[in-house]
């Protein structure tokens, strides 16, 4: 990345590419990050999609179901695309739909037993990958990358 920034500053001295610079390892961070996720997520023998889902029903206090609409916002994907992961997660029994006690019109889906197991095991995996990954940074320097990182994306 240096070498790269080093060229460019020679072409075009008059261009700050300090944003260059930051944005670009940013850049290379996510997608590393990406594939330690997409590791650590196969691990426990899931998609990345898959985890998604199954982390958000996780994160509810139980019997940690919430609807499909639920679901939608929680994940920010389409109703159709939702339609199809959750037909795919019940085929494997990682979660399953049930009628909603408050509208008889509308169904709640369940993490089951496995589904927790598998993305319990994913996050512990995840979590062991990540720190494995920071272990160059004392805690106060993730802290404060943490901070700038907030500030960063809360625009």
């Amino acid at each position: 990345m240096d070498l790269l920034i080093d060229a460019w500053s020679r072409r075009l001295p008059d261009v700050d590419l300090t944003p260059l610079d930051v944005m670009s390892r940013l850049r290379r961070a996510a997608n590393r990050l990406s594939r330690l996720r997409a590791d650590a997520f196969e691990s426990a023998g899931l998609a990345s999609w898959e985890f998604d889902v199954l982390a958000a029903l996780r994160r509810e206090e139980p019997p940690h179901e919430l609807s499909p609409a639920q679901l939608i916002s929680a994940t920010m994907i389409g109703s159709a695309a939702m339609t199809n992961r959750l037909d795919n997660l019940v085929k494997r029994g990682l979660v399953e739909r049930h009628p909603n006690p408050r509208d008889g019109r509308s169904v709640l889906v369940r993490i089951t037993p496995e589904g927790t197991t598998r993305v319990d095991d994913a996050m512990r995996s995840l979590a062991e990958r990540e720190a494995v990954e920071l272990r160059g940074l004392s805690r106060e320097e993730q802290a404060t990358l943490a901070e700038l990182l907030r500030r960063l994306t809360s625009g």
